[in-house]
């Protein structure tokens, strides 16, 4: 009858059941009246008695999510435990049932769950402070705070750490994620990690637990950083809508300045005359359909007759990626246009080059950058 009792719990409403299986037993059930067929069982055995029985009708509990202290509570009872007889059971089973009926609400599994249920309705700051909070706890898994981080933070954090350390981290993130973080640290570091990744096989749970927390302290204490892109890209994209001359003299003086930084301003940098290198072939149609066309058709009028640079060259990218009819009705147009004043020309480019990197920032097509060439 006790299996049956639990099928029928579990029928109402299964995931109820399996969450609230060990909190009548560890929480709930010893705070409530006990009967005389129960009285002499323990809120902890009670939660044996259901766990068993659970699990000898093929259930699926999540005791993983318990805090260890309690799992190896609940093994230790059910080790100690022997016979239960038929009344026995079918009372602490009517018992945990009644508990389930009693529950009018049930909330989120600790202060993980409640990041998960509230996260788009608390600020940004108070979600960061919390996962923080979460992060240090010896009760979470630090290592989804670590692999969240940037792989620029990561990288940095273990230029500064041990190859022995660097080991461990790369070995407990994704692979995709530890592939990305190598390839940004130093190169003799890199292989020293990777050397010392042969050494791993020995080291405890607890060890690379600690790793983690450690980690996930130095990445909470890094100070915020009020941008996000870098610098270079910033002024690359300031300048990409500037005027030419006053782009050019830009640059000039800021590679007097400092020239690394002026390498990664040039490498941000997009304009018109580099939608051949940026851009796929394939995304031109899309690109086209987004422009509106009288800045399209302004643009082309304007660098068509450009012979030889590199705002033409974009043109004749643009028409030669577009089906023939289309390409030749476009070139058409343009031809019939006649002259462009400059200051039209320029502000068409300009508004190009902002469609493209809206585009590209709202995953519609994907810019190819300097670096992959």
């Amino acid at each position: 009858m006790g299996q049956e009792i639990v099928r029928a719990g579990a029928g109402r409403d299964p995931l109820r059941v399996k969450q609230m299986a060990l909190a009548e037993g560890l929480a709930l059930m010893p705070k409530r009246p006990q009967n005389a067929a129960t009285a002499h069982l323990t809120g902890q055995q009670k939660a044996a008695v259901i766990v068993r029985l659970l699990l000898a009708e093929g259930g699926q509990l999540p005791l993983t999510s318990l805090p260890e202290s309690l799992q190896t509570e609940l093994t230790t009872q059910i080790a100690a435990m022997r016979l239960i007889d038929r009344a026995t059971l079918d009372a602490v089973v009517e018992e945990f049932l009644d508990t389930l009926d009693q529950v009018g609400l049930a909330f989120s599994d600790g202060l993980h769950g409640a990041l998960s249920l509230l996260g788009d309705h608390i600020s940004e700051d108070a979600s960061e402070r919390l996962r923080a909070m979460l992060a240090q706890s010896d009760q979470s898994n630090p290592w989804g705070h670590v692999e969240a981080a940037s792989d620029q933070v990561l990288s940095e954090l273990l230029n500064g750490e041990s190859p022995q350390i660097g080991a461990v981290t790369l070995s407990r993130l994704s692979t995709k994620k530890a592939s990305a973080v190598l390839s940004l640290m130093e190169g003799g570091l890199a292989r020293r990690v990777a050397l010392a990744m042969a050494h791993t096989e020995r080291i405890s749970p607890q060890v690379v637990h600690r790793i983690g927390q450690a980690l996930a302290r130095q990445i909470d204490a890094r100070p915020k950083r009020a941008f996000v892109s870098d610098a270079s890209r910033r002024v690359g994209e300031i300048l990409d809508i500037s005027p030419a001359p006053l782009r050019d003299s830009m640059l000039s003086g800021i590679e007097a300045e400092d020239a690394e930084f002026a390498r990664g301003v040039r490498r941000a940098i997009f304009t018109y005359g580099d939608l051949p290198e940026r851009l796929a072939p394939l995304d031109v149609p899309r690109l086209v359909r987004d422009l509106d066309q009288e800045v399209l058709l302004i643009a082309l009028s304007g660098t068509l007759g450009q012979k030889d640079t590199r705002n033409e060259a974009a043109s004749e990218f643009m028409l030669a990626n577009l089906s023939q009819r289309l390409g030749a009705t476009l070139r058409e147009e343009a031809e019939m246009s006649g002259s462009v004043n400059p200051r039209d020309l320029d502000s068409a480019l300009k508004r190009i080059v902002a469609t493209v990197r809206a585009m590209a920032q709202a995953g519609d097509i994907k810019l190819v950058q300097p670096e992959e060439e």
